[in-house]
């Protein structure tokens, strides 16, 4: 779920439109899951850590982060 929220954020900032193509998304989004999947592989030597702990831990940071600096700009909600 984190990564579906997460993917067009960091592609609208990577791209430097106001909505980001599809294309990017999708684009980010697997390479998020990728990197997410060689994080569970290799945090901790000799533990398989599930994809999603990780997507969870580090997409719920990004979104916090995301609703902090929008609020402290004024445009958040």
């Amino acid at each position: 779920m984190f990564v579906a929220l997460t993917a067009p954020q960091i592609a609208q900032r990577l791209v430097g439109r106001s909505s980001p193509p599809i294309a990017a998304s999708a684009l980010t989004g697997a390479l998020l899951v990728l990197a997410a999947d060689l994080v569970a592989r290799r945090a901790i030597p000799g533990v398989l850590m599930p994809i999603g702990v990780v997507t969870g831990a580090l997409g719920g940071l990004f979104l916090l982060w995301l609703l902090t600096r929008a609020n402290r700009v004024g445009t958040g909600g």
